[in-house]
């Protein structure tokens, strides 16, 4: 299976992030996956390509030119993909990829989760998707998703467009053993005004 990894490109983070990132990589190896992430060699990114490469997986960048021209690209990767652009080289990291897994980072990370959580809604795909909550990370992002239900922009059952793992071993069982939910593609019943 290829598992795409979304992550942060900061070296300035806590080492309890990076922990889980390298876990997260072993994980994708020793389960026979291959990895699929941006391709960068700093942050998160680096990490999580050097710890898959190095337990036996195959790991795959996927960076926009402009990254190259920045001596950005990692040479932890097994195969580098170069595209024109951020969106192209979205567009090629969801075409290849059969999970998603968002570890924490800052809003590139933020605006690839959300997404593919919105095409999996839109149903242009029905792949599982994960966020590692590595030291609460992600709570007030989640918050923020409560008040959207709440108040009704989105629907309760689009919590299932999503898995909340606690560690990288959580997050691989759960796309593992994932079985698509039914979403209700209906829209709100919206009340004559």
């Amino acid at each position: 299976m290829n598992i795409c990894v979304f992550s942060s490109s900061s070296n300035a983070i806590s080492e309890i992030y990076f922990r889980e990132a390298r876990k997260l990589g072993e994980l994708i190896a020793k389960k026979n996956h291959t990895l699929i992430n941006g391709g960068a060699n700093v942050g998160l990114m680096e990490a999580v390509t050097i710890a898959a490469k190095n337990t036996g997986a195959k790991t795959i960048g996927i960076i926009p030119e402009k990254m190259i021209d920045r001596s950005l690209a990692s040479e932890n990767s097994h195969e580098v993909l170069i595209t024109p652009s951020m969106m192209k080289r979205k567009a090629k990291m969801r075409e290849m990829s059969d999970a998603f897994i968002a570890l924490p980072g800052g809003f590139g990370t933020l605006e690839e989760i959300l997404e593919v959580i919105t095409l999996k809604q839109l149903s242009y795909h029905n792949k599982p998707i994960v966020f590692i909550n590595t030291n609460n990370f992600f709570d007030f992002l989640f918050k923020q998703f409560d008040i959207t239900y709440k108040e009704m922009f989105a629907k309760e059952t689009y919590r299932n467009l999503y898995f909340v793992a606690k560690d990288a071993e959580e997050a691989i069982n759960h796309i593992t053993n994932y079985k698509p939910a039914d979403l209700d593609p209906k829209w709100f019943e919206v009340p004559e005004k």
